[in-house]
Protein backbone atom coordinates (compact mmCIF):
# COMPACT_ATOMS: atom_id res chain seq x y z
CA UNK A 1 0.00 0.00 0.00
CA UNK A 2 2.90 2.32 -0.03
CA UNK A 3 2.70 3.60 -3.40
CA UNK A 4 -1.13 4.28 -2.96
CA UNK A 5 0.32 6.71 -0.21
CA UNK A 6 2.93 7.84 -2.53
CA UNK A 7 0.07 8.57 -5.03
CA UNK A 8 -1.87 10.36 -2.49
CA UNK A 9 1.35 12.87 -1.95
CA UNK A 10 1.96 13.34 -5.56
CA UNK A 11 -1.74 14.04 -5.67
CA UNK A 12 -1.69 16.81 -2.90
CA UNK A 13 1.56 18.14 -4.39
CA UNK A 14 -0.68 18.84 -7.28
CA UNK A 15 0.44 15.73 -9.59
CA UNK A 16 -2.95 14.07 -10.76
CA UNK A 17 -1.65 10.85 -11.32
CA UNK A 18 -5.81 9.99 -11.34
CA UNK A 19 -6.51 12.01 -14.45
CA UNK A 20 -3.58 11.19 -15.82
CA UNK A 21 -4.69 7.33 -15.85
CA UNK A 22 -8.35 7.93 -16.81
CA UNK A 23 -6.88 10.03 -19.97
CA UNK A 24 -4.16 7.13 -20.98
CA UNK A 25 -7.40 4.84 -20.74
CA UNK A 26 -9.12 7.21 -22.71
CA UNK A 27 -6.58 6.98 -25.52
CA UNK A 28 -7.20 3.46 -26.51
CA UNK A 29 -8.11 4.60 -30.01
CA UNK A 30 -8.17 2.12 -32.76
CA UNK A 31 -5.16 2.11 -34.86
CA UNK A 32 -6.73 3.52 -38.38
CA UNK A 33 -7.34 6.37 -36.16
CA UNK A 34 -4.38 6.84 -34.45
CA UNK A 35 -2.18 8.87 -37.14
CA UNK A 36 -5.02 11.46 -37.09
CA UNK A 37 -4.87 11.45 -33.38
CA UNK A 38 -1.26 12.35 -33.24
CA UNK A 39 -1.45 14.64 -36.11
CA UNK A 40 -4.38 16.83 -34.02
CA UNK A 41 -2.14 16.23 -30.64
CA UNK A 42 1.50 17.69 -32.87
CA UNK A 43 -0.31 20.77 -33.97
CA UNK A 44 -2.21 21.55 -30.48
CA UNK A 45 0.98 21.54 -28.96
CA UNK A 46 3.67 23.29 -31.69
CA UNK A 47 0.66 25.97 -31.94
CA UNK A 48 0.81 26.09 -28.12
CA UNK A 49 4.02 27.09 -27.67
CA UNK A 50 4.43 29.26 -30.46
CA UNK A 51 1.82 31.32 -28.91
CA UNK A 52 2.38 31.41 -25.12
CA UNK A 53 6.31 31.01 -25.12
CA UNK A 54 8.56 33.87 -25.91
CA UNK A 55 11.52 31.85 -26.30
CA UNK A 56 10.33 29.29 -28.57
CA UNK A 57 8.67 31.86 -30.72
CA UNK A 58 11.90 33.48 -30.95
CA UNK A 59 13.36 29.74 -32.05
CA UNK A 60 11.31 29.28 -34.49
CA UNK A 61 11.11 33.13 -36.25
CA UNK A 62 8.87 32.82 -39.29
CA UNK A 63 8.68 29.50 -39.61
CA UNK A 64 5.30 28.03 -41.71
CA UNK A 65 4.42 25.41 -38.34
CA UNK A 66 1.78 24.46 -40.47
CA UNK A 67 4.24 22.22 -42.29
CA UNK A 68 5.50 19.76 -39.71
CA UNK A 69 8.72 19.06 -41.53
CA UNK A 70 9.35 22.47 -41.51
CA UNK A 71 9.66 23.00 -37.91
CA UNK A 72 13.27 23.62 -36.71
CA UNK A 73 15.12 21.00 -34.36
CA UNK A 74 15.43 21.29 -30.92
CA UNK A 75 19.00 20.79 -29.56
CA UNK A 76 19.95 20.67 -25.96
CA UNK A 77 22.36 23.52 -26.81
CA UNK A 78 18.88 25.38 -27.22
CA UNK A 79 18.13 24.64 -23.75
CA UNK A 80 21.42 26.15 -21.89
CA UNK A 81 19.82 29.32 -20.83
CA UNK A 82 17.86 30.44 -17.66
CA UNK A 83 15.31 28.08 -16.92
CA UNK A 84 12.88 31.17 -16.30
CA UNK A 85 13.11 32.67 -19.81
CA UNK A 86 12.60 29.05 -21.49
CA UNK A 87 8.68 28.81 -19.61
CA UNK A 88 5.38 29.41 -20.90
CA UNK A 89 3.01 31.96 -20.31
CA UNK A 90 1.33 31.39 -16.97
CA UNK A 91 4.48 28.97 -15.58
CA UNK A 92 7.13 29.61 -12.68
CA UNK A 93 9.08 27.59 -10.89
CA UNK A 94 6.39 27.71 -8.25
CA UNK A 95 4.05 25.85 -10.29
CA UNK A 96 5.85 23.47 -11.94
CA UNK A 97 7.96 20.09 -11.79
CA UNK A 98 11.97 21.22 -12.20
CA UNK A 99 14.48 19.13 -12.28
CA UNK A 100 18.16 18.54 -14.27
CA UNK A 101 19.05 16.11 -16.92
CA UNK A 102 21.88 13.79 -16.11
CA UNK A 103 24.09 15.15 -18.33
CA UNK A 104 25.24 12.01 -19.70
CA UNK A 105 25.50 12.81 -22.98
CA UNK A 106 27.65 15.82 -21.93
CA UNK A 107 25.08 18.75 -22.32
CA UNK A 108 23.01 19.08 -18.96
CA UNK A 109 20.29 21.50 -18.57
CA UNK A 110 17.11 22.55 -16.10
CA UNK A 111 14.33 21.28 -17.60
CA UNK A 112 10.48 21.84 -16.29
CA UNK A 113 7.17 20.04 -17.11
CA UNK A 114 3.76 21.17 -16.43
CA UNK A 115 2.17 19.20 -13.36
CA UNK A 116 -0.13 17.22 -15.39
CA UNK A 117 2.44 16.46 -17.83
CA UNK A 118 4.60 14.79 -14.96
CA UNK A 119 1.88 12.82 -13.53
CA UNK A 120 1.23 11.73 -16.84
CA UNK A 121 4.60 10.27 -16.30
CA UNK A 122 3.80 8.70 -13.39
CA UNK A 123 0.45 7.19 -15.07
CA UNK A 124 2.77 5.99 -18.20
CA UNK A 125 5.52 4.09 -16.13
CA UNK A 126 2.60 2.23 -13.62
CA UNK A 127 1.08 1.58 -17.28
CA UNK A 128 4.61 -0.36 -19.00
CA UNK A 129 5.33 -1.70 -15.97
CA UNK A 130 2.28 -3.09 -15.09
CA UNK A 131 2.05 -4.73 -18.52
CA UNK A 132 5.59 -6.95 -17.53
CA UNK A 133 3.82 -8.10 -14.25
CA UNK A 134 5.40 -5.27 -12.07
CA UNK A 135 2.63 -3.88 -9.76
CA UNK A 136 3.58 -0.42 -8.26
CA UNK A 137 0.85 -1.34 -4.93
CA UNK A 138 2.98 -4.23 -4.59
CA UNK A 139 5.97 -4.80 -6.19
CA UNK A 140 9.46 -4.43 -4.34
CA UNK A 141 12.16 -3.16 -5.65
CA UNK A 142 15.72 -3.29 -5.74
CA UNK A 143 17.03 0.29 -6.77
CA UNK A 144 20.55 0.57 -8.77
CA UNK A 145 20.55 3.92 -8.88
CA UNK A 146 22.81 7.18 -7.48
CA UNK A 147 21.74 9.06 -4.66
CA UNK A 148 22.85 12.48 -3.07
CA UNK A 149 25.13 12.49 -0.33
CA UNK A 150 24.13 15.57 1.33
CA UNK A 151 21.93 15.13 4.16
CA UNK A 152 19.26 16.55 2.60
CA UNK A 153 19.50 15.12 -0.69
CA UNK A 154 19.60 11.36 0.71
CA UNK A 155 16.79 11.76 3.54
CA UNK A 156 14.32 13.20 0.53
CA UNK A 157 15.44 10.22 -1.81
CA UNK A 158 15.16 7.57 1.09
CA UNK A 159 11.72 9.02 2.12
CA UNK A 160 10.44 8.75 -1.52
CA UNK A 161 12.18 5.03 -1.55
CA UNK A 162 9.92 4.21 1.75
CA UNK A 163 7.00 5.82 -0.08
CA UNK A 164 8.03 3.93 -3.42
CA UNK A 165 8.35 0.08 -2.15
CA UNK A 166 12.33 -0.03 -2.52
CA UNK A 167 15.12 -0.45 -1.38
CA UNK A 168 18.50 1.21 -3.22
CA UNK A 169 22.09 -0.34 -3.37
CA UNK A 170 24.76 2.13 -3.75
CA UNK A 171 26.51 2.42 -7.11
CA UNK A 172 29.13 4.41 -5.84
CA UNK A 173 31.05 1.33 -4.44
CA UNK A 174 30.54 -1.86 -6.90
CA UNK A 175 33.92 -3.81 -5.28
CA UNK A 176 33.32 -7.33 -4.44
CA UNK A 177 33.09 -6.16 -0.63
CA UNK A 178 29.92 -4.38 -1.12
CA UNK A 179 27.94 -6.83 -3.72
CA UNK A 180 28.77 -9.26 -1.11
CA UNK A 181 26.84 -7.08 1.60
CA UNK A 182 23.98 -7.16 -1.81
CA UNK A 183 23.87 -10.06 -2.00
CA UNK A 184 22.99 -11.04 1.88
CA UNK A 185 20.48 -8.80 1.11
CA UNK A 186 18.78 -10.53 -1.82
CA UNK A 187 18.91 -13.36 0.92
CA UNK A 188 16.71 -11.99 3.51
CA UNK A 189 14.44 -9.26 1.77
CA UNK A 190 11.72 -10.27 -1.10
CA UNK A 191 13.00 -8.74 -3.50
CA UNK A 192 10.35 -8.67 -7.01
CA UNK A 193 12.32 -7.18 -9.08
CA UNK A 194 15.52 -4.74 -10.10
CA UNK A 195 15.40 -1.64 -11.66
CA UNK A 196 18.82 0.80 -12.44
CA UNK A 197 21.67 1.34 -13.80
CA UNK A 198 22.68 -1.04 -17.11
CA UNK A 199 26.59 -0.97 -16.01
CA UNK A 200 26.05 -1.30 -12.39
CA UNK A 201 23.58 -4.32 -12.40
CA UNK A 202 26.11 -5.87 -15.32
CA UNK A 203 29.04 -5.56 -12.14
CA UNK A 204 26.50 -7.44 -9.80
CA UNK A 205 26.09 -10.02 -12.54
CA UNK A 206 29.44 -10.31 -12.72
CA UNK A 207 30.23 -10.71 -9.46
CA UNK A 208 27.54 -13.24 -9.35
CA UNK A 209 29.15 -15.43 -12.22
CA UNK A 210 32.56 -15.35 -10.43
CA UNK A 211 30.67 -16.72 -7.06
CA UNK A 212 28.98 -18.99 -9.64
CA UNK A 213 25.65 -17.95 -7.80
CA UNK A 214 22.07 -17.70 -9.83
CA UNK A 215 20.14 -14.95 -8.08
CA UNK A 216 17.13 -16.40 -8.09
CA UNK A 217 18.19 -19.56 -6.15
CA UNK A 218 19.34 -16.82 -3.43
CA UNK A 219 15.93 -14.76 -3.61
CA UNK A 220 13.16 -16.48 -5.34
CA UNK A 221 10.71 -14.23 -5.32
CA UNK A 222 12.28 -12.41 -8.17
CA UNK A 223 10.40 -12.09 -11.07
CA UNK A 224 12.20 -9.93 -13.50
CA UNK A 225 15.04 -7.25 -13.80
CA UNK A 226 14.82 -3.33 -15.79
CA UNK A 227 17.57 -1.60 -16.81
CA UNK A 228 17.96 1.80 -18.29
CA UNK A 229 19.95 5.21 -18.48
CA UNK A 230 22.22 3.27 -20.68
CA UNK A 231 23.33 0.84 -23.66
CA UNK A 232 22.61 -2.92 -23.04
CA UNK A 233 24.40 -5.11 -25.44
CA UNK A 234 23.29 -8.63 -26.22
CA UNK A 235 25.96 -10.62 -24.25
CA UNK A 236 25.73 -8.69 -21.37
CA UNK A 237 22.10 -9.01 -21.65
CA UNK A 238 22.97 -12.66 -21.77
CA UNK A 239 24.94 -12.61 -18.28
CA UNK A 240 22.06 -10.77 -16.37
CA UNK A 241 19.89 -13.38 -17.29
CA UNK A 242 21.99 -15.98 -17.03
CA UNK A 243 22.87 -15.52 -13.43
CA UNK A 244 19.74 -13.62 -12.24
CA UNK A 245 17.68 -16.27 -13.86
CA UNK A 246 15.08 -14.48 -14.63
CA UNK A 247 13.78 -11.76 -18.24
CA UNK A 248 15.71 -8.56 -18.33
CA UNK A 249 13.20 -5.68 -19.59
CA UNK A 250 15.42 -2.93 -21.63
CA UNK A 251 13.90 0.08 -20.68
CA UNK A 252 14.70 3.62 -22.37
CA UNK A 253 13.90 7.28 -21.17
CA UNK A 254 14.49 10.44 -20.61
CA UNK A 255 13.74 12.14 -17.83
CA UNK A 256 13.12 15.75 -19.76
CA UNK A 257 10.83 13.24 -21.33
CA UNK A 258 8.95 10.41 -20.40
CA UNK A 259 9.27 6.83 -21.36
CA UNK A 260 11.07 6.30 -24.20
CA UNK A 261 10.75 2.94 -25.63
CA UNK A 262 9.67 -0.24 -23.09
CA UNK A 263 10.49 -3.93 -23.95
CA UNK A 264 6.91 -5.66 -24.26
CA UNK A 265 5.87 -8.82 -22.76
CA UNK A 266 6.63 -10.20 -26.73
CA UNK A 267 10.48 -8.90 -26.36
CA UNK A 268 9.90 -6.23 -28.54
CA UNK A 269 10.73 -2.15 -28.10
CA UNK A 270 7.82 -0.67 -28.12
CA UNK A 271 7.92 3.18 -28.58
CA UNK A 272 5.79 5.61 -25.71
CA UNK A 273 3.28 6.73 -28.93
CA UNK A 274 0.43 7.61 -26.17
CA UNK A 275 2.65 10.82 -24.84
CA UNK A 276 5.61 11.60 -27.23
CA UNK A 277 6.25 11.15 -31.43
CA UNK A 278 9.02 9.85 -32.13
CA UNK A 279 10.90 10.66 -35.45
CA UNK A 280 14.09 9.05 -37.10
CA UNK A 281 15.89 12.08 -38.66
CA UNK A 282 19.00 12.17 -40.74
CA UNK A 283 21.76 14.81 -40.61
CA UNK A 284 20.37 17.67 -42.28
CA UNK A 285 17.07 16.82 -40.26
CA UNK A 286 15.08 15.07 -43.19
CA UNK A 287 12.65 12.15 -41.73
CA UNK A 288 13.62 8.57 -42.54
CA UNK A 289 11.46 5.66 -43.44
CA UNK A 290 11.09 3.40 -40.77
CA UNK A 291 14.27 0.88 -41.35
CA UNK A 292 17.12 3.65 -41.81
CA UNK A 293 19.30 4.81 -39.35
CA UNK A 294 19.23 8.22 -37.33
CA UNK A 295 19.12 10.62 -35.23
CA UNK A 296 16.40 10.47 -33.10
CA UNK A 297 13.70 13.43 -32.74
CA UNK A 298 10.92 13.80 -30.17
CA UNK A 299 8.24 15.81 -29.44
CA UNK A 300 6.16 16.09 -26.12
CA UNK A 301 2.67 16.16 -26.79
CA UNK A 302 1.35 17.06 -23.25
CA UNK A 303 4.25 19.43 -21.72
CA UNK A 304 2.64 22.68 -21.96
CA UNK A 305 5.09 24.56 -19.61
CA UNK A 306 8.13 24.32 -21.53
CA UNK A 307 8.50 23.07 -25.44
CA UNK A 308 10.74 19.79 -26.43
CA UNK A 309 9.57 19.67 -29.85
CA UNK A 310 11.57 18.10 -32.31
CA UNK A 311 13.93 17.82 -29.92
CA UNK A 312 16.98 15.47 -30.71
CA UNK A 313 18.05 13.61 -27.93
CA UNK A 314 21.06 12.60 -28.77
CA UNK A 315 20.85 8.69 -29.63
CA UNK A 316 20.85 7.54 -32.79
CA UNK A 317 17.96 4.62 -33.80
CA UNK A 318 16.51 2.68 -36.44
CA UNK A 319 12.57 2.41 -36.09
CA UNK A 320 11.07 -1.21 -37.25
CA UNK A 321 9.75 -1.21 -40.67
CA UNK A 322 6.54 -2.97 -39.26
CA UNK A 323 5.72 0.10 -37.04
CA UNK A 324 2.72 1.94 -37.40
CA UNK A 325 1.13 5.43 -36.04
CA UNK A 326 -0.29 3.52 -33.04
CA UNK A 327 2.14 0.49 -32.21
CA UNK A 328 5.92 1.81 -33.16
CA UNK A 329 9.14 -0.42 -32.43
CA UNK A 330 12.64 0.58 -31.78
CA UNK A 331 14.27 -2.00 -33.75
CA UNK A 332 18.11 -0.38 -32.86
CA UNK A 333 19.57 2.10 -30.73
CA UNK A 334 23.36 3.23 -30.43
CA UNK A 335 22.56 5.34 -27.11
CA UNK A 336 24.36 6.36 -24.00
CA UNK A 337 27.38 4.34 -22.50
CA UNK A 338 29.59 4.63 -19.93
CA UNK A 339 32.81 3.21 -18.66
CA UNK A 340 32.60 1.91 -14.93
CA UNK A 341 35.70 3.71 -13.01
CA UNK A 342 37.98 1.40 -11.04
CA UNK A 343 40.04 3.56 -8.09
CA UNK A 344 43.88 2.97 -6.50
CA UNK A 345 41.72 1.07 -3.57
CA UNK A 346 40.75 -1.65 -5.80
CA UNK A 347 36.98 0.45 -5.73
CA UNK A 348 34.68 0.31 -8.27
CA UNK A 349 32.48 3.03 -9.10
CA UNK A 350 29.64 3.26 -12.01
CA UNK A 351 30.32 5.85 -14.68
CA UNK A 352 26.84 7.80 -13.39
CA UNK A 353 28.64 8.82 -10.34
CA UNK A 354 30.04 11.42 -11.59
CA UNK A 355 26.62 13.26 -12.18
CA UNK A 356 26.45 13.88 -8.72
CA UNK A 357 29.89 14.48 -8.41
CA UNK A 358 29.60 17.19 -11.48
CA UNK A 359 26.12 18.42 -10.54
CA UNK A 360 27.51 21.53 -8.76
CA UNK A 361 29.00 22.94 -11.72
CA UNK A 362 25.12 22.03 -13.84
CA UNK A 363 23.77 25.58 -12.94
CA UNK A 364 20.67 27.33 -14.24
CA UNK A 365 22.79 30.38 -15.24
CA UNK A 366 23.84 28.07 -18.55
CA UNK A 367 27.44 28.98 -17.71
CA UNK A 368 28.75 25.47 -18.85
CA UNK A 369 27.79 24.28 -22.08
CA UNK A 370 29.21 20.75 -22.18
CA UNK A 371 31.62 18.24 -20.09
CA UNK A 372 33.46 15.22 -20.07
CA UNK A 373 34.97 13.27 -17.56
CA UNK A 374 38.31 11.02 -18.61
CA UNK A 375 40.18 9.10 -15.96
CA UNK A 376 43.87 8.79 -17.98
CA UNK A 377 45.47 7.37 -14.72
CA UNK A 378 43.94 5.12 -11.83
CA UNK A 379 44.00 8.02 -9.61
CA UNK A 380 44.17 10.89 -12.62
CA UNK A 381 40.80 12.58 -13.62
CA UNK A 382 40.74 14.95 -16.12
CA UNK A 383 37.40 17.18 -16.57
CA UNK A 384 36.89 19.16 -19.36
CA UNK A 385 34.24 21.76 -20.41
CA UNK A 386 33.16 24.22 -22.45
CA UNK A 387 31.28 27.61 -20.55
CA UNK A 388 31.33 30.89 -21.18
CA UNK A 389 33.46 32.03 -17.74
CA UNK A 390 36.18 29.90 -16.76
CA UNK A 391 34.98 27.32 -13.22
CA UNK A 392 35.92 30.12 -10.18
CA UNK A 393 37.87 28.33 -7.04
CA UNK A 394 34.91 27.62 -4.98
CA UNK A 395 33.44 25.56 -7.51
CA UNK A 396 36.76 23.56 -8.40
CA UNK A 397 37.11 23.08 -4.90
CA UNK A 398 33.31 21.92 -4.61
CA UNK A 399 34.20 19.13 -7.50
CA UNK A 400 37.43 18.07 -5.42
CA UNK A 401 35.34 17.58 -2.42
CA UNK A 402 32.60 15.61 -4.26
CA UNK A 403 35.04 13.21 -5.84
CA UNK A 404 36.80 12.66 -2.81
CA UNK A 405 33.08 12.35 -0.63
CA UNK A 406 31.57 9.64 -3.58
CA UNK A 407 34.85 8.22 -4.72
CA UNK A 408 37.79 7.81 -2.37
CA UNK A 409 40.78 10.03 -0.78
CA UNK A 410 44.33 11.55 -3.10
CA UNK A 411 42.14 11.52 -6.58
CA UNK A 412 43.92 14.08 -8.40
CA UNK A 413 41.53 16.65 -10.63
CA UNK A 414 42.75 18.63 -13.72
CA UNK A 415 40.40 21.00 -15.09
CA UNK A 416 40.90 22.08 -18.63
CA UNK A 417 38.49 24.77 -20.56
CA UNK A 418 37.72 24.08 -24.47
CA UNK A 419 36.36 26.08 -27.28
CA UNK A 420 34.62 22.39 -27.72
CA UNK A 421 35.04 19.24 -27.43
CA UNK A 422 35.69 15.96 -29.12
CA UNK A 423 32.46 14.21 -30.60
CA UNK A 424 32.18 10.64 -31.42
CA UNK A 425 31.00 10.13 -35.56
CA UNK A 426 27.45 10.45 -34.53
CA UNK A 427 28.02 13.78 -33.07
CA UNK A 428 27.49 12.15 -29.26
CA UNK A 429 29.65 13.13 -26.12
CA UNK A 430 30.36 10.42 -23.51
CA UNK A 431 29.73 11.76 -20.09
CA UNK A 432 32.66 9.52 -18.50
CA UNK A 433 35.77 7.25 -20.39
CA UNK A 434 38.13 5.56 -18.34
CA UNK A 435 41.55 5.07 -20.38
CA UNK A 436 42.58 2.62 -17.22
CA UNK A 437 42.96 -1.26 -18.18
CA UNK A 438 40.23 -2.70 -16.40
Amino acid sequence: MKISLFTQILQRKGFPVNQASILLKQQQIQEHNYAAFLEKKKAEIVRYHSKENANYKHFIGNTNISEWNNIPIMTKKDFQKPLSLRLSNGYSKNNVYINKTSGSSGDPFFFAKDKFCHALTWANIIDKFGANGIDFNKSFQARFYGIPLDFKGNLKERIKDFFSNRYRFSVFDLSDAYLEKVLKKFSVKKFDYINGYTSSIVQFAKYLNKKNIVLKDVCPTLKCCIVTSEMLFEEDKILLETQFGVCVINEYGASELDLIAFQNPNGEWQVNTETLFVEIVDEKGNVLPNGEEGRIVITSLYNKAHPFIRYDIGDMGILDEKSTAKNTFLKKLTGRTNDIAVLPSGKKAAGLTFYYITKSIIEDTGNVKEFVIKQTKIDNFEIEYVSERELNASQVIEIEKAMTNYLEKGLKIYFHRKEKLTRSPSGKLKQFTSLVKQ
